[in-house]
């Protein structure tokens, strides 16, 4: 069943509900008042017949005294204490046999439904015993104007409730197209895109302000959020393919060299072998960064440890000198200066840092480990090129290089900040870059002091505890 029936059966539903029981209080309530109505002016007839049988001269005039009070289908009559009728007046003889006489010490009202030619009769019956106690007056009459009066008012009730319910057939219809209008156009804008493959958005056309319309909104916002992912996705193929182009380029080039002139020429053939193995070589590196990339961007677990950074970083920086040839300084206050990190990952990024300062400064480079209530920062610091304002915030972009030629000459890639960023997105952490162009740039890992992993909850303290 669509969830536009639904909603249309219930709403109608709920109304006819609603509906009969308002008929119903409607419907009692005006039986009771007009009964009431009907009643007291019955005890007040009652009432008047005694004062008049107290001011008769004799017992023969009693009977005509009942006869003015008589009305349509009405009788009047006096019971003794052992239930005989003493005087009786009717102009209605079925109705004073069909009710039986019955002596009350006190005033008593009694409704009764009588059958008369396979119709239901209302009657009310009053019963008031005089100030002697020796007889009891009882006054009988046929609600007739109740029974019009109740026809009428269930007939009006009745179209009432059907017209209330055709409008609660329209209404639930209208109800149910406007709520799911949003989500029609949704499931129409999913099937578009089924289709198609292409990311669509759903066209909002009235501001409601509800939940609706925001259900509509978070759903542009995913696709926005795919969309930017896809042109991402797109991007990074466009830059992959351009980035191995070059070196295959060139290998298939000194492979078409070695081909053609063979073996022959020992110099050709060594170079043409050393740019081959060469080129070669950095597609490997290529590799094995796209490889690093996509690590990072799994949100694979993190093997969280307590790593000493100043004994860390030591033998980091051990590696990369002996390696190429540079100074590197470690400055720090505290030498138990500590963080809960993944130890691997961690030295991966401070080797892309070291990485970068190395190729784009030919001075020195010094390392700060320091510490604030909320981070562990490692600050690596060069006296290199530097970047320009405007390039800052593109150098974590895949591929992007601030000196292209130089990267060229040294490898780069162009991954390297995208992996280090990731990395640091993983711990919880932040990359921060600052720079000036012709006088260096200084990167700093920001580590939470405390760390809430997936698997883990740890901080210095308890660490070391």
């Amino acid at each position: 069943m669509k969830i536009t029936t639904k909603i249309n059966l219930m709403t109608t539903a709920w109304i006819l509900c609603v509906l009969l029981a308002v008929n119903a209080v409607v419907f009692f309530s005006f039986m009771k008042i007009t009964v009431n109505m009907e009643n007291v002016e019955l005890l007040q007839k009652a009432d008047n017949v005694i004062r008049e049988m107290k001011m008769a001269d004799s017992p023969l005039k009693i009977k005509e005294i009942f006869t003015p009070y008589l009305t349509n289908h009405n009788f009047i009559r006096t019971v003794q204490s052992n239930s005989k009728i003493t005087d009786q007046a009717t102009n209605d003889q079925f109705l004073a046999a069909k009710i039986k006489p019955k002596y009350v010490h006190k005033k008593e009202t009694e409704r009764r439904t009588i059958r008369r030619n396979d119709k239901e009769e209302q009657i009310l019956i009053v019963r008031v015993p005089d100030s002697s106690g020796a007889i009891t007056l009882e006054v009988a009459e046929k609600l007739s104007g109740l029974e019009l009066a109740k026809d009428v008012l269930l007939s009006i009730l009745a179209f009432c409730t059907i017209f209330g319910a055709l409008l609660a057939l329209l209404g639930g219809r209208w109800l149910s197209n406007l709520i799911m209008r949003p989500i029609t156009n949704m499931i129409n804008t999913m099937e578009d895109i089924e289709q198609s493959g292409i990311p669509k958005k759903i066209i909002i056309q009235h501001e409601t302000k509800d939940e609706l319309q925001k259900m509509a909104v978070t759903f542009n916002r995913m696709i926005g959020r795919l969309e930017t992912n896809l042109e991402k996705q797109r991007q990074f193929i466009s830059d992959a393919s351009h980035e191995l182009k070059t070196p295959l380029t060139v290998i298939k080039s000194y492979a078409d060299l070695l081909l053609r002139r063979g073996l022959q020429n020992e110099e050709v053939a060594h170079d043409a072998i050393e740019s081959i193995h060469s080129e070669a070589t950095r597609i490997q590196k290529m590799t094995e960064r796209f490889l690093d990339l996509a690590d990072t961007e799994s949100g694979d677990l993190l093997e969280i440890k307590l790593i000493h950074l100043v004994s860390f970083c030591e033998n980091i920086f051990k590696q990369l000198k002996s390696a190429y040839k540079r100074e590197i300084s470690l400055h720090y206050q505290d030498a138990s200066i500590s963080a809960a990190a993944d130890e691997l990952k961690l030295k991966q990024a401070i080797i892309i840092l070291i990485d970068n300062a190395i190729k784009y400064s030919t001075d020195k480079i010094d390392v700060y480990l320091e510490g604030n209530e909320q981070y562990t920062i490692i600050t690596v610091k060069d006296y290199g090129i530097g970047i320009s304002e405007f390039e800052i915030d593109n150098i974590f972009e895949r591929f992007y290089r601030v000196d292209k030629a130089r990267s060229r000459e040294t490898g780069g890639t162009g991954l390297g900040l995208a992996i280090a960023k990731n990395i640091m997105k993983q711990h919880q952490g932040e990359i921060k870059v600052k720079s000036t162009e012709g006088v260096g740039t200084e990167v700093g890992l920001f580590l939470p002091k405390w760390k809430v992993g997936k698997e883990l909850f740890l901080n210095d303290q308890n660490i070391n505890d």
